[in-house]
């Protein structure tokens, strides 16, 4: 059987913030949205939690209406402010139980070549079981699966789940699963937390089981470690450190209950030598597949943007056993965008432009013996 993950980055449609030409761009967005959502989300608003959030909303463009550029602001019901008409934004609210709504980051399309693009990695990898990272939802990824994967002449996967996870921009975690292999027991972490009520996972550690046609059980654990994107280094060394170190204890759990076969995919966010993946990739029984002496990383050992070294932030983690069952495996990275002097890569004909890239991120696929 060949197992694969890869991170789709959105399907159809994509948060506007997410989706500009760099990641220094949308930053500031996403950082002030996730400040104005958690002080929306207090129970009680002091007099500087008001001036915190009038000044956000003014930053995120939403000082003359509750739709701004990247954000939407949704009021259900209840008083959450008022706009003078002399300028500003004034909180009326003293806190979460008066007003009823959500803040939104506002969605726009996918460009419909790195739409195909993604299909085309997808259906090209010719994996039996595929973890996915960073898809909208489940109906999304079964709509992209009937509809357009055909469309670039692949075949449907018989079997897609996602299991929603913890964060608000629609980038969930998932597996598609071919005939023959179906998805039987799945086990959501997403309520898994801290002593003091800290939830672990931005996204989810879902464990999905899959029998293959020869009987065997295998366990896979599809990951979206916290990012470097926003917050502070040490806030984000220590979230992605706290969610490494409950991977590696689920996945110890299924180990000293019988469980041979179980691999850990998806984007860590992190290197390999990087203090917040020790517990993952340093101190347990897993190996990553770019270890093995069978695997070919096609002359770059990264995973996302060039790939160089730097950037190699996807992982396959396999159990003893599963590796023992490797045959082969590498990188499949025809759906990125090779840089432009030199190209460092082949690549689909339509991509011509950064913007057509299927993904930054490259897909690894694995060939097992079970």
């Amino acid at each position: 059987m060949r197992l694969a993950v890869y991170n789709v980055e959105n399907l159809f449609d994509r948060a506007k913030a997410m989706n500009l030409d760099t990641w220094a761009e949308g930053r500031p967005v996403l950082e002030r949205f996730a400040a104005l959502n958690g002080l929306l989300g207090q129970v009680a608003y002091s007099a500087a939690d008001k001036g915190k959030m009038a000044k956000l909303i003014i930053e995120l463009g939403m000082e003359k209406s509750d739709t701004g550029p990247f954000v939407l602001l949704r009021r259900n019901r209840g008083g959450l402010l008022k706009r003078p008409k002399s300028g500003g934004v004034e909180i009326t609210a003293d806190g979460r139980a008066d007003w009823v709504g959500t803040l939104e980051l506002r969605d726009e399309p996918i460009n419909e070549h790195a739409m195909r693009n993604t299909a085309r990695v997808m259906s090209d990898l010719e994996a039996d079981v595929l973890g996915v990272v960073e898809a909208e939802s489940r109906p999304v990824l079964s709509a992209f699966n009937r509809e357009i994967l055909p469309a670039v002449d692949g075949s449907p996967f018989r079997h897609v789940m996602v299991i929603d996870g913890n964060d608000e921009r629609g980038i969930d975690v998932g597996l598609m699963c071919r005939e023959g292999f179906p998805i039987g027991s799945m086990r959501s972490h997403v309520d898994d937390r801290t002593p003091d009520g800290q939830t672990i996972f931005s996204r989810d550690c879902p464990e999905f089981e899959v029998t293959t046609p020869a009987g065997a059980r295998l366990v896979v654990m599809v990951n979206h470690l916290k990012s470097k994107g926003y917050g502070g280094k040490a806030a984000s060394d220590a979230r992605r450190r706290l969610q490494a170190e409950r991977v590696a204890q689920i996945y110890t759990s299924l180990i000293d209950q019988g469980v041979e076969y179980v691999a850990v995919v998806g984007d860590f966010n992190d290197t390999p030598d990087s203090s917040p993946l020790a517990p993952l990739v340093g101190e347990s029984s897993l190996t990553d597949i770019f270890e093995h002496d069978a695997f070919d990383d096609g002359g770059y050992s990264g995973t996302y943007g060039l790939c160089n070294a730097s950037n190699k932030i996807d992982y396959m983690l396999l159990s003893p056993a599963l590796l023992a069952k490797v045959e082969k495996g590498g990188v499949f990275r025809k759906g990125m965008w090779p840089g432009s002097r030199p190209k460092r890569w082949d690549t689909y004909s339509e991509l011509e432009r950064p913007r057509d890239a299927g993904s930054d991120h490259a897909a690894l696929w694995a060939d097992l013996n079970i």
